[in-house]
């Protein structure tokens, strides 16, 4: 349809040229000098001229018409049916693809739409859900996500959160307020507890919302889910605190500030005081057996620094368990984590990792201290281990949470 109407639109209509009007006159011409008697000399004289005088002088006047005529950017394009023929073609191959392109109709569209996504506003603004596909890089050698790639999704919804919110700044997670007074946002603290780790292709679905925490503080909470089931998969809290950027130095919560993010705090907690109390540390308990292990000279690379020229929070995660035993790895999977932030580690710093297991017949926990070689805590954390594949039971846990919600950021 497209190439029929470019076709017609560029073809030249018929029209009356200077060689069908001396074409006609000639002929004219002819007709009545044949019409007049003539003798047989005569005849015989005129007969090859009257068949050769059209040929001859068309001929000729093309010709002098070709040489006399100036040489102009018009007479100097290419043949017009060549790009004609070139346009159409263009034409016919564009309306082929639209063709195949419109038959071709996705499986799965409730899928693409909600799984592949920028993120959602829910829960009139106060809560933020992404979705997230497991990646082939992002799993282990036991073809389960590592516990480095949720918590790298975790602070990914963080940053979406304030983006979709409108409160993003200047700098990286501040608010417009905050860069305006050199302030950025620290962890002070985080807690983790994993049900169980999905695996390459599944989708995962993470809600995060904030909440006060004290005067000067806020909490950030996380519920990652089996988007197809449901299921709980993990669960995360943590505390934050503003520091200046140029001192280094912890700051209050300017009023402007919290005049901007107190219209987002909820008041919901993702981990229980129950879970809270469960989680202890066991350092100094009987009955368990206690072995160190100490892994000396990590030092950070320049990709394990980020916007604010200090090590990612998830880096350190990495190195805790640099010097976790092999044996543990290998057999069990990190079930809690709790990680008390202490100071800021540099790309200059030089790092040793110390972890003490503590063992028994039924459990393995572990105390981790991140330190500086030169003696400074950068991290304290406590680990809990459970074997492979067995998922812990949760007599409370309710069925998939449904929220109203507004979207907000553009599919990708």
């Amino acid at each position: 349809m497209a190439a029929s109407i470019a076709t017609s639109a560029f073809s030249p209509k018929p029209s009356l040229s200077s060689n069908s009007i001396n074409s006609d006159s000639q002929t004219s011409k002819v007709s009545n000098f044949a019409s007049k008697p003539a003798t047989k000399s005569q005849s015989t004289r005129n007969k090859s001229p009257i068949k050769a005088i059209p040929k001859t002088e068309e001929s000729n006047y093309v010709s002098t018409n070709s040489q006399n005529a100036p040489r102009t950017f018009y007479n100097q394009l290419p043949d017009w049916s060549v790009l004609l023929a070139a346009i159409t073609t263009v034409f016919l191959a564009a309306e082929k693809q639209w063709t195949l392109l419109d038959n071709w109709k996705p499986k799965k569209v409730e899928m693409l739409n909600d799984c592949f996504q920028f993120g959602r506003i829910m829960q009139d603004g106060l809560v933020f859900r992404q979705n997230f596909l497991i990646r082939s890089y992002e799993i282990g050698a036991d073809k389960t996500a590592s516990i480095e790639t949720l918590m790298n999704h975790l602070q990914e919804t963080a940053l979406n959160h304030v983006r979709c919110a409108g409160l993003m700044g200047d700098g990286f997670g501040s608010t417009p307020e905050m860069s305006k007074k050199n302030l950025i946002w620290v962890v002070s603290k985080m807690q983790v507890l994993v049900d169980h780790y999905p695996a390459w292709g599944d989708i995962v679905e993470i809600d995060t919302w904030v909440g006060p925490h004290g005067k000067n503080g806020m909490r950030r909470d996380w519920h990652i889910k089996d988007y197809n089931t449901g299921q709980t998969i993990l669960r995360a809290t943590s505390l934050w605190v503003m520091m200046n950027k140029v001192t280094r130095k912890l700051s209050k919560i300017p009023p402007e500030v919290r005049n901007e993010i107190e219209p987002y705090f909820l008041d919901r907690q993702a981990i229980k005081d129950d879970d809270n109390r469960k989680f202890s540390k066991v350092e100094g308990l009987n009955g368990y057996n206690a072995e160190k292990h100490l892994r000396e000279g990590l030092t950070p690379r320049w990709g394990d620094l980020d916007v604010n020229q200090h090590v990612n929070n998830v880096k350190y995660i990495g190195w805790i368990l640099e010097s976790a035993p092999m044996e543990i790895l290998e057999k069990h999977e990190l079930a809690g984590l709790t990680l008390e932030y202490r100071r800021e580690c540099n790309k200059d710093s030089v790092v040793q990792s110390l972890t003490t297991v503590y063992t028994n017949s039924v459990s393995i926990h572990c105390d981790h201290n991140l330190s500086l070689e030169s003696g400074p805590n950068i991290v304290k954390a406590h680990s809990t281990w459970r074997p492979k594949n067995e998922r812990p039971k949760r007599e409370n846990e309710g069925p998939k949470e449904e929220f109203s919600a507004e979207v907000v950021g553009v599919g990708v």
